[in-house]
């Protein structure tokens, strides 16, 4: 029932960063490895993002799902309301 009532909500955000964990566990990370770079070409910036995401641990992308599950019922618990931490 807590999900419907928050699905169901129209006042709250269609992006909720408590929800997103890409915006800090991918993102940040992938910031900090391109940070002062400067690539010629957007073929240069491309082949740079694939040898940076090949070269990821499985464990990286297991642990950005496995923070998804306590988000989620952190926002279910308050029924929607934003949650910062």
């Amino acid at each position: 029932m807590a999900a419907a009532l928050w699905l169901g909500n129209s006042s709250s955000s269609s992006h909720s960063p408590d929800l997103a964990p890409s915006d800090f566990h991918l993102f940040g990370p992938l910031k900090h490895h391109l940070g002062g770079m400067a690539s010629e070409t957007e073929d240069d910036l491309i082949s740079e993002l694939r040898n940076w995401f090949d070269n990821l641990d499985v464990d990286f992308f297991r642990v950005g799902i496995n923070s998804l599950l306590p988000r989620w019922q952190k926002c279910i618990d308050l029924y929607g309301d934003y949650v910062e931490k």
